[in-house]
């Protein structure tokens, strides 16, 4: 008697050993141990009882027997198993309660791997760590004040200041009295999310509860979710909502009102259900709609108060300048508190962070003119003439609020319009993948959903349908158009026991498959996961804005400083500390660019047209900002550098054939045929105005080619093996001249007239003319090319050699064109990609700048920031030239945001005051505010004279 177990809890060859000579010691039992496999073969001459074993298990440790059929889940490898909390200890407890925090790592004690916390939970639901958030340790009671790590990484070590832990990273925690009496009295359940890079937060595994939700993009509180888009509490980053759920309903097209969760007939009319139409996938983008009102209710507030601050000097207004004053304050609520407050919420996030940024900088000049301006209002008395205007009417700086909030929210909205709606890529690629499929049983086909597929389920495919998940072919055959997967232009032929994946299109014949793999583990599935998970995974572009903005705020705060203690001390007797106030306060106040929000938005617009008139369509904007950084281009062969599709290269003849009379016969015999040669053939006889002949008895040879009578004569084309089953002989020169051909990666067939060979035709994906001359103009600007394909080494050498390009990877699956650009980014290179099929998705995703042909599929295009309309890699170099000029404009904008203001800031702290009696008023703030705006947009509609022609 035999039987066949999984073992739980084996994780190296000791324990196998162990456990084999434990098992091997039971009474009537012969144990053979399989560590590979995880398995334990039983072989005993009675029947032996599962618990028997497992008892005599116990004895040498945490090791278990399972049946196989039992309906619990499979085992899964120590190395595999994920922790939803991301922490793990070792099963040997070596060190006690200590936990670290990356997956598939090995206990640096026993060496075993690490398995998830929630295991050791599981089996002991009352097992409690050394310490916790209820459980603290002793000594923390005389530690008040200090800071400890809240995952107690290095048990009760304190920390004397605010940080890190130098372990998982985790922002420390402050012991307090409260803290300390309250950590018996009550369960403190904790949830972090943890990872050993101190910026970016491991990415929570998606579930069904997060679907429309909206998430921090950075992770910066792990796998919190939130409900609508209220900004990042800790990093202050726009929210990013995950894809919807997709759930099908079906309907009857004679009685709407008829909606089912599953296909099936109508319960009224007998019809076939049919699937209806999803509903939100042509929602506009939630975010921008957002800012496009909150722009419109500022600009609406905004001009009024423009108008009234402003048209005092040309208009009398029949109220006081006190009215007029409590007028704007009014005006200016909705702006400031409405349409601008998340711009001054993501400001005060900067400086409690100390990540400072753009927004820190409006958030501090914003605040300062409204306070400045509500205290002026209040308490008039108290401000000095000399900041007063020509009628003694006290400064009001509201007009400058609302106008900087309404001008960078307009560049706000430009951004989001320059950015498309996320997920996308991931939508078209659920899409590829049918809902349905027709399921064989008992003889009899039933359209079921694609969530009840089972492995080992018969599954029938229809001509043009999509085949629904992967397997492989057990009756018929069929030519399948795979371009979608493998990027490469020929449909492939099927048979029996070939492999068939989802979301590829089957051709013209009806075939019968096996499923094997199923939901998530089909191919196309986990290219969606690969896709996901770069996109996922790579960091925001930080914008040279904020970058500037770090500099820019701690100096301007400094001088703020220095200008109230030099008028402290220095200042009119009597009126020291009044001048110190306002004139601190009136550096904060210019020094706040309200051109500086549309600085990099307005290039960004402008350039972004000018890329669409030459055919660049730019989706992420940052990355037009990189496109110049690039040292590495990784390309792929097909429909990048090659036209995508085959065209007839040559016309081989024997003994001086006629050509055109080959290409006769061959156009003759291919109007009928569907193999994916024959639009090559047709499109070239079409070309030399070659008329076709009438065929009879025509006839398709699966895997072979096609034949047929013309002109009373019988005509072959096909491959080799086609002749030779009608026992034709192929000349040994031609044979010889067809294996030549072949080496240069050409696709060949022959054609055959009774028992006489005429020649072949090759066929060939021809590179474009434009390739050359991209390739040789990136190489001359210093950028490593890579070119890699699914293709075969023959093809790929061929083309790689024509081209001038020294490395090249051929046979490449996606997850090999992925793995290529994380290599790379690891040495330090900025990668860009260029693609235009579904198998290079995920490196598209994963690399710096992605780049796809605008003739390459919906999935590559969503992947990628930028998209070449034409599919011609000479774009690339455009893009890059464009991208140069963008970011010298971006720079030139920048200086004009700032120079106006920063002249301002010696005028605001008062060292003219000395000379001219001068201090800062709100026509020279608005000066400034004008001069600078104009100076921004005129300068960024220069990019519309830059060349783009190379």
């Amino acid at each position: 008697m035999e039987q066949q177990y999984k073992i739980l809890g084996m994780t190296c060859s000791g324990c196998q050993k162990k456990i084999s000579e434990k098992l091997n010691s039971v009474h009537g039992v012969t144990a053979d141990v399989n560590l590979e496999n995880n398995t334990a073969t039983i072989t005993s001459d009675h029947e032996v009882q599962l618990s028997v074993l497992n008892d005599a298990l116990a004895e040498i440790g945490k090791y278990k027997l399972e049946d196989p059929n039992s309906p619990e889940k499979a085992f899964v490898k120590p190395q595999d198993r994920v922790s939803p909390s991301s922490v793990y200890y070792c099963p040997m407890e070596c060190e006690d309660d200590k936990v670290y925090f990356k997956q598939g790592e090995r206990c640096p004690v026993c060496n075993m791997y690490l398995v998830p916390i929630e295991e050791k939970l599981a089996k002991d639901p009352n097992h409690k760590p050394a310490y916790s958030a209820t459980n603290l340790p002793e000594s923390f009671k005389n530690s008040l004040g200090k800071y400890y790590c809240p995952m107690f990484c290095e048990g009760d070590k304190v920390y004397n200041e605010k940080g890190d832990c130098p372990v998982c990273h985790m922002h420390l925690e402050k012991i307090t009295e409260d803290l300390v009496k309250n950590s018996h009295s009550h369960h403190h359940n904790h949830s972090h999310s943890h990872s050993h890079n101190h910026h970016h937060h491991e990415a929570p595994k998606v579930t069904d509860e997060m679907a429309g939700k909206y998430y921090c993009p950075m992770y910066c509180e792990g796998d919190k979710t939130y409900d609508s888009n209220v900004g990042c509490p800790v990093c202050g980053m726009d929210l990013v909502k995950y894809p919807e759920k997709k759930t099908a309903k079906y309907t009857c097209p004679m009685h709407p009102e008829i909606i089912r969760d599953e296909p099936g007939s109508c319960p009224i009319c007998g019809m076939d259900l049919v699937r209806m139409p999803d509903s939100g996938d042509d929602e506009e983008d939630e975010t921008y709609t957002i800012l496009k009102r909150k722009f419109f209710i500022s600009l609406a507030f905004t001009i009024p108060v423009f108008i009234l601050s402003m048209g005092g000097m040309f208009i009398d207004f029949p109220f006081s300048h006190q009215i007029q004053g409590f007028i704007e304050l009014a005006l200016t609520l909705p702006v400031m508190f409405y349409s601008g407050w998340f711009l001054l919420k993501r400001g005060w996030i900067s400086f409690k962070t100390w990540n400072l940024n753009m927004f820190s900088l409006i958030a501090l000049g914003v605040a300062a003119a409204f306070i400045f301006s509500i205290v002026a209002l209040a308490f008039p008395d108290i401000i000095p003439h000399e900041i007063r205007g020509h009628n003694h009417e006290i400064p009001l700086y509201f007009e400058a609020v609302c106008v900087i909030l309404t001008l960078v929210i307009l560049g706000q909205l430009m951004e989001a319009a320059a950015h498309k709606k996320t997920g996308n890529a991931i939508k078209e690629l659920m899409n590829l993948s049918p809902d349905e499929a027709n399921l064989i049983v008992n003889g009899e086909e039933k359209r079921v959903l694609l969530s009840q597929v089972k492995i080992g389920d018969l599954l029938k495919v229809k001509p043009g349908e999509k085949i629904p998940v992967d397997g492989k072919i057990t009756e018929g055959n069929s030519i399948v158009d795979e371009s979608m997967i493998t990027g490469e232009p020929v449909p492939v032929e099927k048979n029996v026991d070939d492999k068939v994946s989802s979301g590829t299109i089957n051709g013209n014949q009806v075939f019968i498959m096996k499923a094997e793999k199923v939901g998530d583990e089909t191919l196309l599935s986990q290219i969606i996961k690969m896709v996901n998970e770069a996109s996922r995974s790579k960091a925001p572009i930080q914008k040279l804005t904020d970058k500037v903005s770090k500099v820019f705020v701690p100096v301007v705060i400094l001088i703020a400083v220095l200008t109230f203690i030099a008028w402290q001390f220095f200042g009119p007797e009597g009126k020291r500390s009044l001048f110190a106030f306002v004139n601190a306060v009136a550096v904060l106040i210019v020094a706040c660019p309200c051109a500086l929000g549309l600085a990099t938005p307005m290039s960004l617009m402008v350039g972004i047209g000018k890329g669409a008139k030459n055919g660049i369509l730019i989706k992420n904007a940052e990355a037009l900002e990189q496109m110049n950084k690039i040292n590495v281009l990784i390309t792929d062969k097909t429909g990048t550098l090659t036209e995508g599709k085959p065209s007839v290269e040559h016309i081989e003849t024997v003994n001086n054939q006629d050509q055109n009379q080959i290409l006769k016969l061959a156009f003759s015999l291919n109007q009928n045929s569907e193999h994916p040669l024959s639009n090559a053939v047709i499109k070239r006889a079409k070309e030399e105005n070659i008329p076709a002949e009438k065929v009879d008895q025509f006839e398709n040879i699966s895997g072979k080619g096609v034949k047929g009578n013309i002109n009373g004569k019988t005509a072959y084309l096909g491959n080799e093996s086609l002749l030779t089953s009608h026992q034709i002989q192929i000349p040994d020169t031609l044979k010889q001249k067809a294996i030549e051909v072949q080496s240069k990666a050409h696709t060949i067939s022959y054609i055959a007239e009774d028992q006489n060979v005429l020649g072949f035709i090759s066929f060939t994906d021809k590179i474009k003319e434009s390739s050359k001359k991209a390739v040789e103009r990136l190489m001359s600007e210093g950028i490593d090319i890579v070119m890699m394909t699914g293709d075969n080494e023959h093809t790929a050498k061929a083309v790689a050699d024509e081209l001038g390009i020294k490395h090249f990877k051929a046979n490449c699956l996606p997850e090999d064109k992925l793995n290529e650009v994380k290599k790379l980014q690891q040495q330090g290179k900025i990668v860009a990609m260029t693609g235009d099929g579904i198998n290079d998705s995920p490196a598209l995703a994963q690399s710096d700048i992605g780049i796809a042909m605008g003739t390459g599929t919906d999935v590559a295009i969503e992947s990628a920031e930028i998209t070449l309309l034409k599919g011609d890699i000479l774009g690339v170099a455009k893009a890059k030239l464009l991208s140069e000029k963008l970011l010298g404009n971006i720079k030139e904008n920048l200086f004009f945001a700032f120079i106006y203001n920063v002249l301002g800031i010696p005028v605001a702290a008062g060292l003219l005051y000395p000379f001219f009696g001068i201090l800062l008023s709100p026509m020279i703030a608005a000066a400034a505010m004008s001069v600078s705006s104009l100076s921004v947009i005129l300068n960024s509609l220069r990019l519309n004279s830059v060349d783009l022609d190379i």
